[in-house]
């Protein structure tokens, strides 16, 4: 009695659990009938026929994250780098994620480090840390095309890490620290050319604040000497234009015959004060001839 009421429990449990079929909001469901694939069940409470119809898979429909492993890899200046990255992919498609291949999962993450392999061999040590952006977008890329038969939509890839061999991280060290001193070197080289650029330059103001004061100082003092000479020449010319007008009054022409004789007269004394010869008006000069050749001929009688 109590072994059929309890197999008629286990009987009704077994019939209800798979007749009725709860989705969650994250998934999407597919119903295989007889083996073959009957539907695509959404969200919500959905109704099966118990033997008949079976769950085959539950798919994610939330953007999955997927821990790419570390690897070795080979740069185009043959130096080994180990690399590892993560992978962010949503299931667009449930039917082809569950046919179109046997574990999309690991088939990404496989095309990945493959794919990874060949865009780190593309670039030399350097430019692996800064073209990580490009080698993001063409592993997305490449992941992306042969992902759409599986359903899969490959969101992003990020490189996580790439960690160069110890002997090279050394060899960078000391190129950092060469490269640094170069750049101390450099600087200081530019601190000293700057420094002498600009006593140079000041010196050169200085010849040129100089030399336009020096002519600023002659331009002065020419037009000082022009104004000089100018107010001579307008003086004398005030003085001869006064004379000219003492000449033309009643006169005026003998004053100034007068006053030329008292000049000459004046002048020619100073002349026979300091000379050493006998400087005589014509008159005078032919009778002191006369009476000094009288007095040779004199001598001459009485020396015969």
């Amino acid at each position: 009695m109590w072994t059929l009421l309890l197999a008629l429990i286990a009987l009704g449990l077994f019939i209800f659990y798979n007749t009725f079929v709860i989705v969650e909001m994250r998934e999407e469901v597919i119903l295989e009938r007889f083996g073959k694939y009957h539907d695509t069940l959404h969200p919500g409470l959905h109704f099966t026929i118990p033997l008949v119809d079976r769950v085959a898979y539950r798919q994610e429909t939330r953007e999955q994250v997927l821990d790419v492993p570390h690897q070795k890899c080979i740069t185009q200046d043959n130096i080994e780098v180990d690399v590892d990255g993560i992978v962010y992919l949503k299931v667009m498609d449930a039917y082809k994620a569950s046919y179109g291949i046997n574990d999309y999962r690991l088939a990404a993450v496989n095309l990945a480090q493959t794919t990874m392999r060949s865009e780190v061999g593309k670039i030399t040590l350097d430019d692996t840390f800064s073209e990580r952006d490009s080698m993001n977008e063409a592993i997305v890329e490449e992941l992306d095309k042969a992902s759409d038969p599986w359903g899969v939509k490959v969101m992003r890839y990020e490189l996580k890490d790439i960690q160069p061999s110890q002997d090279i991280v050394l060899t960078m060290e000391k190129q950092m620290e060469a490269e640094r001193e170069k750049r101390a070197e450099i600087t200081e080289s530019s601190g000293e050319r700057d420094a002498r650029i600009n006593v140079s330059e000041g010196n050169r103001q200085k010849s040129i604040l100089m030399s336009e004061g020096q002519r600023e100082a002659r331009v002065n003092e020419a037009e000082g000497e022009a104004r000089e000479m100018e107010l001579i020449a307008e003086a004398t010319a005030n003085g001869i234009e006064r004379i000219a007008d003492a000449i033309a009054q009643p006169g005026g022409s003998l004053a100034v015959k007068m006053r030329l004789t008292e000049q000459f007269i004046d002048r020619l004394g100073e002349i026979v004060d300091g000379a050493n010869v006998s400087v005589l008006p014509m008159e005078a000069a032919n009778l002191k001839s006369f009476f000094e050749g009288a007095s040779e001929v004199t001598g001459s009688v009485q020396n015969s």
